[in-house]
């Protein structure tokens, strides 16, 4: 029987070889519904064999005898001549051969007939009818050709072979099927064969599945209204299938027309119940449990693990526990799939303790948790941010022999980044790459992402390098995220490098990412810079954008290149990119800090007349502006056409006016702005109160001043070196140096340290009063805390020297700051000179 096997196995290759070596091109699907090509298969009427015009019956008698005759003598031996077929096809049409075909059917050799179909599709370029091709299929089956007779479907199916069909063909899928019905139901050579049917429904959810589910559905329903389901076996790996690829319901439908024809088998039940979990319907699940059980079927364990799947994932835990505790009343032992499922449910609920107390029983019963039932839980504590015990679980699967994957590994990483601990996550990635575990994009972006915030940014480039090489994209955000933070931390060349790279491998920039730079390189005034990336962006199709502009003319702005930053505001209209708020913001505040605020008028009023709403930090620029030349009336004129559109003013706009009213003197207006802020709850800064302080300094109430501070501490507010310097300043300009030491002394009980103008500041009051010795102890105490003095510094205490007449001092001095490459500034310069020469008169007399 072996050996006959193998023979017949060994035929139909070689057979299907016969019929298929024409193919030059791996098998296609077409998608549904199926193009019929036109060189294949065709509806217009074919060319008839040419006959005499009006034929007696006898002759055509006799000659439908001679072409059954030939036709028979053809394909009943076990060899085909070849030349005989171009001979017999020059007298028949598709429809005269499929008549003969059909009655001769029985007798034919199926081997024969293939290569007979072949070399006259082939050579003859004939077409054969649907049917003739369906009985051919059935012919090969009968000879256990299952190979040959499999892949001829698939072809028919495909619409790949030279074919006539009639006009009124509506679904192709349906008629294959009623035609392959038909011939089976209609011969008594085939009749009852049901393996023809097993191969058509197995082909359209495997190798035709393509064609979609909807598709082998209605193909299966035909079936089994002509009472030709397929076998047992067949209908398992049908719903199996269906339920696998995400059509539960789908394969529900099957067991239901199966259970008609059969008695379902346990494995039936299975995916039937299954697909019910899939669906949501627990319940009608547990329904089918109960009546497999009635019917004398048993549940295995992979029904039980089924069914508690199902209750698991819809909340129902304490059922799911209750049926494995009856499934060892039966006698069957939960299975790893068990227990990972239990286990996987509890960890969804947060139930670490109970999950913990069924790993403990899985491994009392002998069941060493396998690797995906770790993999659950060190999902589950990674995902509440316990990475301790999720790596501890991760040595004990090493200690057990459990080798963690990359799913492990994966959900490690990930969990370790989100915890910011990137040295392990990253030291992890380096053990999958060399292990060659398979590296989830996102665990690389994980990876990449926490490397930089950790401005681990050689390593990110690295990494990212690393991707671009693999052929794995890095996502925009990514990429984005990387250009900015080179950006941020002066990193510029390796930007330009890392865009120049990515372009290069045709990966390219979108148009934030380009942006990033192109605001990296505008920040440090490169600008030229930025537009040879702006260059490269059109070069490459990438679109440019408002924010393109807006960084371009930010660095202008920042750079005092206001006519560029126009230019550019000017190119933006032609290219048809709308400015915006920001646009006018950057232009108008740098105008403001050059002191043309009739300019920024008008930039303003061309704002408005855009239609574009001033926010609360144009206000805040124009405010700011009129305020730094001492125009008070139209700063409050800005200030209370903010109110009336309803604007809700900010720290920054009260901290200007403020600190512009306190500049000059006029203490009653910033009190009053001071309250106005508390009345309308707008918090008040350390910004707020140095101003203050500052100001009651310049009109000599600092005394006064000193309440500020409790103030300052109510509002949460802890005073810094700036408000300590503005009120060291008050008493220096008083000079009320002891207070000023005191104060000093108070801000180093307070861990504050004063900073080069604080000490710029003091020893400006003691020069004042004279006192040039503790000016210079002050200069002394400065450079022993490593605090480096500036220009001003120096300038002040040479201008003291000489005040005093001390050329000496302030000679060395002068010499000192040379070292340095510090200059003296003209004042001091002049008090130099001034000094010496007056020394030298001195000396002469």
């Amino acid at each position: 029987m072996d050996m006959r096997r193998s023979a017949l196995q060994k035929s139909a290759t070689n057979t299907a070889a016969i019929l298929f070596f024409p193919i030059k091109r791996p098998l296609t699907v077409s998608p549904h519904p199926l193009p019929r090509p036109g060189n294949l298969i065709a509806k217009s009427k074919p060319k008839e064999a040419p006959q005499s015009p009006n034929p007696p019956a006898s002759a055509a008698f006799d000659q439908r005898f001679r072409d059954t005759a030939s036709l028979s003598s053809a394909l009943f031996a076990p060899n085909l001549n070849s030349f005989q077929c171009s001979d017999l096809l020059n007298h028949l049409n598709p429809s005269q051969f499929d008549s003969i075909f059909w009655e001769i059917h029985n007798n034919v050799d199926p081997s024969t007939a293939l290569k007979f179909f072949y070399v006259a599709g082939n050579r003859c370029s004939f077409r054969f009818s649907l049917r003739s091709y369906c009985v051919l299929f059935h012919l090969l089956l009968s000879k256990n050709h299952d190979s040959a007779a499999r892949l001829l479907l698939i072809r028919l199916i495909d619409g790949k072979l030279p074919m006539t069909l009639r006009d009124d063909v509506g679904d192709w899928h349906r008629e294959i099927a009623t035609v392959l019905a038909d011939a089976c139901v209609g011969s008594e050579r085939f009749r009852g064969g049901v393996r023809a049917f097993d191969i058509l429904a197995h082909v359209y959810v495997s190798d035709l599945k393509s064609f979609g589910f909807d598709v082998a559905m209605d193909v299966f329903r035909l079936l089994a209204s002509r009472e030709l389901v397929p076998s047992v076996r067949t209908c398992v790996f049908f719903m199996s299938t269906l339920v696998k690829e995400g059509e539960p319901e789908k394969g529900y439908e099957v067991f239901t027309i199966v259970s008609r024809k059969f008695s379902p088998d346990v494995h039936l039940y299975s995916i039937a119940i299954n697909a019910q979990c899939k669906r949501g319907k627990v319940d009608e699940a547990i329904e089918l449990f109960k009546q497999m059980e009635s019917k004398g079927v048993a549940p295995n364990v992979v029904i039980y693990n089924n069914l508690m799947h199902g209750l698991c994932r819809n909340g129902r835990l304490e059922e799911a526990f209750q049926l494995k505790e009856r499934m060892v009343d039966k006698g069957m032992q939960p299975t790893h799939v068990t227990y990972g499922v239990l286990i996987n449910s509890l960890m969804e609920l947060q139930k670490y303790g109970e999950a913990d107390c069924v790993l403990k029983e899985m491994s009392s019963k002998g069941l060493i948790p396998n690797v995906v039932v770790y993999n659950t839980l060190i999902h589950g504590f990674c995902k509440i941010g316990n990475l301790t015990i999720a790596l501890k679980l991760k040595d004990d699967m090493s200690l057990l022999g459990v080798i963690p994957n990359s799913v492990t590994y994966n959900t490690l990483i990930n969990g370790l980044c989100k915890d910011n601990q990137i040295d392990l996550a990253e030291q992890f990635l380096r053990k999958m790459m060399k292990g060659g575990l398979c590296i989830n994009i996102g665990t690389i972006h994980s990876v990449i992402h926490g490397l930089c915030k950790n401005l681990r940014l050689d390593s990110a480039l690295t990494y990212t390098m690393l991707m671009i090489f693999k052929n794995l994209r890095p996502d925009n955000m990514l990429l984005t995220t990387l250009m900015s933070r080179l950006c941020q931390n002066h990193m510029h060349s390796e930007a330009l490098k890392l865009y120049y790279d990515l372009q290069g491998t045709g990966v390219g920039c979108n148009t934030v990412t380009s942006n990033a730079l192109v605001f990296g390189l505008s920040e440090i005034g490169n600008v030229q810079e930025a537009k040879s990336i702006i260059k490269s962006m059109l070069d490459c199709g990438v679109r440019l954008d408002t924010f393109t502009y807006n960084a371009l003319i930010y660095g202008c702005c920042k750079e005092d290149k206001l006519e560029i930053g126009f230019k550019l505001k000017e190119e933006m209209t032609e290219k048809g990119i709308s400015t915006d708020i920001v646009t006018y913001n950057m232009l108008i505040n740098r105008l403001s800090k050059k002191g043309k605020m009739d300019e920024a008028l008008m930039l303003w009023h061309e704002c408005r007349r855009n239609d574009l709403v001033p926010d609360v930090h144009l206000y805040a620029v124009m405010i700011a502006g009129y305020c730094n030349g001492e125009d008070f009336e139209e700063a409050m004129n800005f200030f209370d056409m903010l109110l009336q559109q309803n604007i809700k003013p900010n720290s920054v706009v009260y901290n200007i006016l403020i600190r512009a009213y306190s500049r000059v003197g006029n203490m009653p207006e910033a009190f009053k702005l001071f309250d106005e802020m508390r009345s309308k709850g707008i918090p008040r800064t350390l910004v707020t109160y140095s101003s203050l302080i500052h100001g009651m300094g310049n009109v000599g109430r600092v005394n006064e001043s000193t309440y500020l501070f409790d103030e300052m501490r109510k509002d949460g507010l802890q005073p810094d070196v700036v408000c300590y310097t503005a009120l060291i300043g008050g008493y220096c300009k008083l000079g009320q140096m002891n207070e000023a030491t005191s104060v000093l002394q108070e801000m180093s009980s307070f861990n504050i340290q004063p900073n080069k103008i604080t000490y710029t500041v003091i020893i400006h009051g003691y020069c004042k009063l004279g006192r040039t010795e503790e000016a210079a102890e002050g200069l002394r105490e400065m450079l022993s805390k490593g605090i480096t003095p500036d220009s001003v510094t120096y300038n002040v205490l040479s201008h003291g020297f000489c005040k005093e007449g001390d050329a000496k001092e302030a000679f060395a001095l002068w010499e000192h700051m040379s070292d340095r490459g510090i200059n003296l500034d003209d004042v001091a310069h002049t008090s130099l000179v001034h000094c010496m020469s007056q020394q030298s008169k001195i000396e002469n007399h």
